[in-house]
């Protein structure tokens, strides 16, 4: 691919930024394959639209059904928890209407649908967590009792969460779920919806979610300084966009080729910040993630163009003109940035803003697909929803 991928305003940057580090399982001595990861960013209901445009475009060029490693957080897992649970039926052709019936359908139908307040006011005032609601709310409208168990073997679909327990990444997925200062739990028969939700778990109102584990579960000796009460016995988690907000650290090692979807929202200015201890606190957590997800992006940038990895990144904000491409789908500046301000909620949306967001997922990863890694492949036809304003 070429250098850098110029439309993303990072790489104008200092690409300089540590690398990932060890994490449970993930050792890197193997050496880097040559399957496709695929990282779906977290934010939210925006999120969550987003990512299925860009899928759609990866489904019917076939990409999507040769990638080996899918990873996610937050409102990207939502998406990849159905993509997950329907990956027979949606890898097994690129015919739209499959694509549509098991994946679009069931993430439109969900969008519908406010989660996150309802749960907040259950959570509050009746016995369980706030997150005990959303999982309960995943399980009615999604995932159903399905496990990890239920999922495929490949490829590998991994939901993450951060373990605010030890600081490390908590990463669910078939084979196990763990992170490298507790351990692994090999085959865990955690229920999708608890996962998802884990990674869903946005600090401070939907975080934390906790999972109950036995200590004898965990495989001896594969943690390193934690493995022993109470953290083999009570998980404690928030968000996987706390610790990796792209997602990107499940795939780093293993993957030579990065595909990177970012729905992640911007921090705005605020000339006179809230100075009292909750909206204060959201802000600090605000400039948290808008520097993990900067200093993750100037890893991933500066990896393309030494040409340690090949792939591509795009993002919500970005200006589909600055991939250079004559025949990429108009999609105006001002509105991608209008789409790009929807909150990061678990708020039903309207239908023409899901389509328009759809849309827009789908021109983006277009471009950048066909500017970076296949040039070789036709323009699309159109949008997914002709006739949206995008």
């Amino acid at each position: 691919m070429p250098d850098s991928n110029p439309s993303d305003p990072i790489e104008r940057e200092d690409p300089s930024a540590p690398v990932a580090g060890d994490d449970a399982g993930e050792r890197g001595d193997g050496g880097l394959d040559d399957r496709i990861g695929l990282c779906l960013s977290g934010g939210g209901y925006r999120a969550m639209i987003f990512h299925v445009g860009a899928l759609w475009r990866l489904h019917e060029t076939g990409i999507l059904a040769t990638v080996g490693r899918i990873s996610s957080v937050s409102g990207g897992s939502i998406t990849n928890g159905v993509l997950a649970m329907n990956w027979p039926a949606i890898s097994a052709t690129t015919d739209r209407a499959a694509f549509v019936e098991h994946l679009v359908d069931p993430i439109r139908k969900v969008a519908r649908e406010t989660f996150d307040r309802g749960s907040i006011l259950a959570g509050i005032l009746l016995p369980g967590t706030v997150s005990d609601r959303i999982t309960d709310a995943y399980r009615e409208h999604l995932y159903g009792d399905r496990t990890l168990q239920d999922l495929p073997d490949e490829p590998r679909f991994v939901f993450n969460a951060t373990n605010v327990q030890t600081g490390a990444l908590w990463r669910f997925s078939k084979p196990y779920m763990g992170d490298w200062r507790v351990g692994l739990v090999r085959n865990p028969k955690v229920e999708l919806a608890l996962a998802v939700a884990a990674s869903s778990a946005f600090p401070p109102v939907l975080s934390p979610a906790k999972v109950e584990v036995d200590p004898d579960d965990f495989e001896p000796g594969s943690g390193t300084d934690l493995q022993r009460p109470p953290f083999t016995e009570e998980v404690v988690l928030s968000d996987g966009g706390v610790y990796d907000n792209l997602g990107l650290e499940t795939v780093w090692k293993r993957c030579r080729t990065i595909l990177v979807s970012d729905a992640g929202g911007q921090m705005e200015p605020q000339g006179e910040p809230k100075e009292d201890w909750a909206q204060h606190a959201i802000r600090v957590l605000d400039v948290i993630d808008n520097q993990v997800r900067g200093l993750r992006k100037r890893q991933l940038v500066a990896a393309y163009r030494r040409g340690d990895r090949e792939g591509t990144y795009w993002g919500i904000r970005t200006d589909i003109a600055d991939y250079g491409l004559p025949d990429a789908l108009p999609v105006p500046h001002a509105r991608s940035l209008e789409l790009a301000a929807t909150k990061t909620r678990l708020k039903a949306m309207g239908e023409r803003r899901q389509e328009a967001l759809i849309n827009w997922g789908y021109a983006v990863c277009d471009a950048a697909l066909r500017r970076h890694v296949r040039p070789d492949l036709p323009p699309p036809s159109g949008f997914p929803y002709p006739g949206v304003e995008t």
